[in-house]
């Protein structure tokens, strides 16, 4: 076994530099505000949870949990997501209080990574779930929320990519021949791979008109006009008008130009169970945060209810909004030992002013210091300020 360096970190884990620090901390009281006043409560849950409840319900792949074991021997897990452990606090406790329940959280959740690539083990979500409706309202509030939410933080170039699992899965089911094959078209759509879908479809060698439809369908569905387009795919059912009332919803709510749809859309959370959707910006290669419905969830805790939400990433987020303007003056006191007391009261003034004020013994300095700060003022040891 190699031994650990001094200044190595564990795979996939992360430092935070007061720069990107005061950057998330300003994110977070904006994301505060904007929630609270739609009625969102925020809620904090364990770092660990039991693997048998958080860890098997998540739908976060086994390899990817940060598994450990109490001293009775029961296996316990990192969090991985955030869904799951508000999920059980809702039904244990508070969904018997109040119907429905919004709530918010800023948390960070942990996945293993094998291999790290640029891709934290450790990151922050933000995000709200809606639990206890189960409209179309919900989904067009939850859609709405995530847009102007991003609006508030300063993002200006952004699309919300919305599909339905119901409508993808009624698609893969109906014009392939086994569940098997269904359900590996759905894996090569978790991972955008559209190439490995024709491929895997031209060797299942099923009859040329669902063959040609699937072909048809992975051109059409990602590039939609008109959500009409995909009724030739689908049998007439609910999850189509459902998308219908929501498109209407979003356009009623003058959000449309901030939506496409994409009816291949699907993710490697399987509790989605309805309408989801993905976040995408200019400036990130990666979609900066995901939601949708996830009723199923809920079933597994015991609860007959629905339930709708959505993270943000907010390590994403960090990569392409600007810095946080300054609004007062970074200030450096120096003083002379002899003129502490002197430097000391110049020190509150600014402070009880709002300046951001740093004390320091000119005797520790470094060369550099002076030019982290807009203004520099020195009190020598005759209690002169300079």
């Amino acid at each position: 076994m190699s031994s650990i360096k001094m200044f190595e970190k564990p795979l996939g884990m992360r430092d935070t530099f007061p720069q990107i620090f005061n950057k998330t901390e300003k994110i977070r009281e904006v994301t505060k505000h904007f929630l609270q006043i739609r009625g969102y409560d925020f809620i904090k849950t364990p770092s660990v949870e039991y693997y048998d409840t958080i860890g098997r319900a998540s739908a976060i792949q086994d390899a990817s949990l940060f598994k450990l074991f109490d001293n009775q021997g029961n296996t316990l897990v990192l969090r991985p997501d955030m869904t799951t452990p508000i999920i059980r606090v809702a039904s244990s406790k508070l969904l018997k209080e109040k119907t429905p329940l919004r709530l918010a959280y800023f948390a960070n959740v942990f996945r293993a990574q094998e291999f790290e690539g640029g891709r934290p083990a450790e990151f922050e979500q933000m995000g709200i779930e809606l639990i206890g409706d189960t409209t179309v309202f919900a989904d067009a509030e939850v859609i709405a929320t995530a847009i102007e939410l991003l609006q508030a933080i300063g993002l200006q170039e952004f699309k919300i990519t919305i599909g339905h699992a119901g409508i993808l899965q009624c698609v893969l089911t109906d014009y392939t021949e086994s569940a098997e094959e269904a359900a590996q078209l759905r894996e090569l759509l978790v991972k955008r791979n559209y190439v490995g879908f024709e491929e895997a479809v031209e060797s299942f060698d099923l009859p040329k008109a669902k063959s040609d439809a699937l072909m048809q369908f992975i051109n059409e569905a990602t590039n939609l006009t008109r959500l009409e387009e995909i009724e030739k795919y689908v049998r007439k059912n609910e999850a189509l008008q459902y998308m219908r009332e929501l498109a209407n919803l979003l356009d009623v709510a003058e959000l449309a130009d901030y939506i496409d749809f994409d009816f291949t859309l699907s993710s490697h959370m399987n509790y989605y169970t309805g309408m989801l959707f993905e976040v995408f910006a200019s400036g990130s290669g990666f979609a900066l945060g995901n939601g949708g419905r996830y009723d199923g969830l809920l079933h597994e805790f015991g609860v007959a209810t629905g339930a709708t939400g959505f993270g943000i990433r907010v390590d994403r987020l960090l990569e392409i909004l600007p810095l946080p303007t300054i609004e007062k003056q970074n200030v450096l006191v120096l003083f002379d030992a002899e003129a502490f007391g002197a430097a000391l009261q110049q020190t509150k003034q600014l402070r009880a002013q709002g300046y951001h004020t740093t004390l320091q013994n000119k005797s520790e300095v470094c060369e550099d210091m002076h030019a982290l700060y807009e203004r520099v003022i020195v009190v020598t040891k005759d209690g002169e300020i300079q």
